[in-house]
């Protein structure tokens, strides 16, 4: 459910805390419908960022809420997030991408502040071909990130500044406040 009216307390002040919580400019941030049969409470947002490059990033970060709590969460808030991310071709070759991909998200949590346990998720690369009538390129290469994790106590505004920051480095944006440096052409002759 994402009506928060009828929601227990904790619910509302953890979905107040997501909704407070602002990313930086590059990123778009929305309010999705969220899956109903995870848990009675569950509050879904949706990002997108476009890299300096290019690289599309897609993110949903979804907040699971059962009173009665889950023994699998070891609570009663369980954080879930899905991410996919266009890659380079030559990137997507690195047979270390699946970790540089997990350490994304390790880092943002790690950089946010906030506590969590039992954290856990899969790093999944793909490569499609497209053939005949299909729009796009010949091919693509993704990298897909699923996880979940419990945050430890009720400010969940750090978990949500690490989403953010899982967002931006899938989409390959530089830390803010460092300008990426490219060639740019000069009015000199």
């Amino acid at each position: 459910m994402t009506e928060t009216s009828a929601a227990p307390e904790l619910f509302q002040q953890a979905v107040a805390a997501l909704a407070a919580s602002r990313p930086r400019a590059e990123i778009e941030l929305t309010e999705v419908r969220a899956p109903k049969r995870l848990a009675p409470w569950a509050h879904a947002l949706a990002a997108e960022a476009e890299g300096p490059a290019g690289e599309l990033a897609t993110a949903r970060l979804v907040l699971l809420h059962d009173p009665e709590g889950q023994d699998t969460w070891a609570g009663v808030l369980r954080l879930v997030v899905y991410v996919q991310a266009e890659l380079d071709p030559e990137l997507a070759a690195d047979p270390l991408l699946p970790g540089v991909g997990w350490s994304w998200l390790t880092d943002a949590l790690d950089g946010s502040g906030g506590s969590w346990k039992l954290l856990g998720g899969t790093v999944t690369l793909t490569s499609s071909a497209r053939f005949g009538d299909i729009a796009g390129p010949a091919r693509s290469h993704d990298l897909e990130l699923r996880a979940s994790w419990t945050p430890v106590g009720t400010d969940l505004a750090p978990h949500a500044a690490a989403f953010h920051e899982l967002v931006a480095a899938a989409a390959g944006l530089p830390p803010e406040g460092v300008a990426m440096l490219g060639h740019r052409a000069s009015g000199r002759g």
